[in-house]
């Protein structure tokens, strides 16, 4: 039958994409339909305005993206087949009203410099919180890109030692608290809390002390990096891949309904009346509030409490410029290569803070929250020859105090002029002799352009709040892909873990559909999923061992910079101690286990040791536990166990 596939996707984001392409490199007949005229949801590089000057319609920055295995091990082969190329330059820099600046190289004594010009101390402060950051991102970083475990046994995993309970600790604070405990110098606190900011939180919300924790990790650990030829190009290789694979992508293929029967995804149908067979699973980047809409079969409850899902409490104005040259900043050339550039009106944190509570109240101030610059400065492949660009992204609430949202069409041009004039400050030739075309899209338009996606403005689906986070995002019922009452209906989008931003995050709901439908996801990908490591750790006890592989970047865990903790030292021990010690590897060779004891605790085994070489662990393995495990061993695996402690392992020769 022609329109009966294994697989439909409706809509085709970045994790929608991601999502399909693994399915249809494991030979799936994949259908992908896409609303618009263009694949790629919110990433997208498009000729907005002028042709021949490349914009990027709403993501432009590819962080959190980089810890992903799909482009650290090229499990897609995007960037070996599929033509993705990454570029990657000064991750972030600050700007001050008195054209000083803040500049944070991945190198991390380039960063400590920067710090020092203002204060020594919280230069050293800086450094030890980065370290310890990059110390533990691998364990992090191995839960962001699979289905998360549930908030409670994060909490609990976290609760059972001293270093756990200082994670646990943080991310119950602010990023401003924690700042503040830290951080001597109000320009070095502002640099801080701004970046933390651009993950739409507030800076005194609690439970965002951990994206003040990560994101220096995040940055000097991976870098910090863009697409060459812009944002879309990651979405383009999807399609490639997609394609390459036997699947299709078809755009101007608006979807109305899921179909279902007897409890079951069947399929979809399009407004124009057409519909799609779907024989494994339906894929839907549906919005929590937007179920309803979409689908039946959902108990009430669910819809409820995914309609209370909470939204950001800002949104941001973008505004596009062809220039006729590239842009000129009065600070000098340095800043002109970073990728993520803060315009600051203010250096005092205080009206830094009241900017924000002004945001909070859907209130236009008169300093500007600003960011952006010049992405052709980097890549001279976005513009004609000779000529630039530039990317304004300024803070804004979508729900006007006066107003509300629909004043938006009556203000934008306004409030685009408004934001032009504070980039004037920063930009010498960011002038009407040198401006060919301009576009202003603000909160109301982000909501408008993607109704199932970016619902009330916010460009990364829901807030990313504590109560938000791994196994209740977006909240417990639909936090694992999945929809109760509907099987073979699987979720993807910003809204879920491990949140907003471009972290090819439809991984993990390929990973979910993979284990539903009987397949190797490791096979398929051509490595390990995380998901493994987190089983193998688990040795039957209550708590999870991948807890804490759980966390969104968005909110969530991390230590403060009163940091140092015995955790830290232990990940520099290094080798002095392995002679003590078990380690378990991962796929790579990488460290992922220490076992430190083995004891006894009534009638149940005791390990205990630390993960990833930084968090602490104690797991417990019952006496019915054990006998599992020697059932799952087999009659196979006997001779080889008998020979087992005399083997020497190629690949960990040396590492005994």
């Amino acid at each position: 039958m022609p329109n009966t596939y294994d697989v439909v996707a409706m809509g085709a984001g970045h994790n929608g994409l991601v999502a399909a392409a693994y399915l249809a490199k494991a030979g799936k007949k994949v259908l992908v339909l896409e609303r618009k005229p263009w694949p790629g949801g919110g990433v997208v590089t498009r000729e907005i305005n002028t042709p021949g000057y490349w914009h990027d319609e709403h993501s432009s920055v590819h962080i959190m993206i980089q810890g992903n295995p799909m482009i650290r091990r090229d499990e897609l082969g995007l960037q070996s087949r599929f033509g993705l190329k990454y570029q990657y330059n000064i991750p972030y820099a600050m700007i001050f009203p008195d054209q000083t600046t803040l500049v944070a190289h991945q190198d991390l004594d380039k960063t400590c410099e920067q710090i020092a010009r203002i204060s020594a101390r919280d230069a050293e402060t800086y450094r030890r919180f980065a370290k310890r950051a990059m110390a533990m991102l691998p364990m992090f970083a191995s839960g962001l890109y699979v289905p998360p475990t549930s908030l409670g046994a994060m909490v609990s995993m976290l609760d059972s030692s001293e270093d756990g309970r200082e994670v646990l600790d943080a991310m119950q604070r602010s990023s401003l608290e924690i700042a503040n405990q830290s951080f001597e110098s109000e320009k070095v606190k502002v640099w801080l809390v701004r970046l933390v900011t651009e993950n739409l939180q507030m800076p005194d919300e609690l439970g965002t002390g951990f994206g003040l924790y990560l994101m220096p990790g995040l940055m000097h650990g991976y870098g910090v990096s863009q697409p060459l030829g812009g944002s879309g190009k990651l979405s383009e290789s999807l399609v490639r891949c997609i394609e390459h694979y036997g699947g299709e992508v078809r755009c101007n293929s608006e979807v109305t309904r899921i179909l279902t029967s007897g409890g079951r995804a069947t399929g979809v149908r399009l407004s124009s009346g057409e519909e799609f067979t779907a024989k494994d699973g339906v894929i839907g980047a549906i919005h929590p509030h937007r179920l309803r809409a979409f689908l039946d079969g959902v108990p009430e409850p669910v819809l409820v409490r995914a309609e209370r899902a909470s939204l950001a409490a800002f949104s941001i104005m973008v505004s596009h410029y062809d220039l006729k040259e590239p842009a000129r900043f009065r600070a000098g050339e340095e800043v002109s290569h970073a990728i993520m550039l803060e315009f600051m009106a203010s250096e005092r944190l205080s009206d830094m803070l009241d900017d924000f509570d002004a945001l909070r109240r859907g209130r236009i101030t008169e300093r500007v929250l600003g960011a952006g610059g010049d992405e052709s400065i980097n890549d001279p492949s976005r513009v004609p020859p000779g000529r630039g660009m530039f990317h304004g992204i300024t803070f804004a609430p979508f729900n006007l105090e006066a107003g509300g949202s629909a004043r938006w069409d009556e203000i934008r041009e306004e409030m685009g002029d408004r934001s032009l004039k504070h980039y004037q400050k920063f930009v010498s030739n960011l002038t009407s002799d040198n401006i060919i075309q301009r576009t202003v899209v603000t909160p109301l338009d982000h909501a408008r352009n993607m109704p199932n996606s970016m619902v009330g403005g916010d460009v990364h689906g829901v807030a990313p709040y504590f109560y938000q986070t791994a196994g209740h995002r977006p909240t417990p019922d639909l936090s694992q892909y999945t929809v109760p009452g509907v099987e073979r209906f699987y979720l993807v989008g910003p809204f879920l873990h491990p949140g907003g931003g471009v972290y090819g995050a439809g991984r993990a709901t390929a990973i979910r559909m993979f284990e539903h439908l009987g397949l190797d996801f490791d096979k398929v990908a051509g490595g390990d999923t995380g998901q493994g490591n987190s089983r193998t750790i688990t040795l039957g006890g209550d708590a999870t061992a991948g807890a804490a592989s759980g966390v969104s970047a968005g909110t969530t865990a991390g230590a403060s910079a009163r940091a140092g903790g015995t955790a830290g030292a232990a990940a520099a021990g290094g080798a002095s101690g392995r002679a003590h010690t078990v380690t378990l590897y991962g796929p790579a060779n990488e460290d992922l286990m220490t076992i430190q004891t083995i004891g006894r605790e009534g009638d149940d085994l005791i390990v205990k040791g630390q993960v990833y070489g930084t968090m602490p662990l104690t797991a417990k393995l019952r006496p019915e536990q054990a006998r599992r495990m020697l059932r799952m061993l087999g009659f196979s695996l006997l001779p080889f166990l008998f020979t087992f402690l005399f083997r020497r392992s190629k690949a960990t020769q040396g590492k005994s």
